[in-house]
């Protein structure tokens, strides 16, 4: 597998992916170099697993994976985040009945 080249200048940023040059600008240009090299790796991982030489058709289907990854991932944040809301609640629920009891304690 072929490393994906990038070369910064400025706010510029030259990448590689899947054998071609894109010149791409951003903040950040190590961050826009990871996703560079995440998708060529993606398209590449396609490659080996289909007999299509077609590099739109190996984007797309490359693109469908990050996708089924990204709603897979977003799943579990949306059960995490739900069971943490869950849980704040009965907590904060739980502290104030405390506090009640103690106020009719004290």
């Amino acid at each position: 597998m072929s490393e994906t080249a990038a070369h910064s200048n400025g706010n510029s940023v030259r990448v590689e992916i899947f054998d071609q040059t894109y010149s791409l600008r951003g903040t950040d240009p190590e961050y826009i170099e990871k996703l560079a090299e995440y998708v060529d790796s993606k398209i590449r991982a396609v490659a080996e697993q289909t007999s299509t030489v077609d590099s739109l058709r190996l984007a797309v289907l490359a693109a469908l994976n990050i996708a089924d990854e990204y709603h897979l991932l977003k799943r579990k944040y949306d059960t995490v985040a739900a069971e943490y809301n869950r849980r704040a609640t009965d907590l904060s629920g739980a502290l104030d009945e405390a506090l009640r009891e103690e106020r009719r304690a004290g």
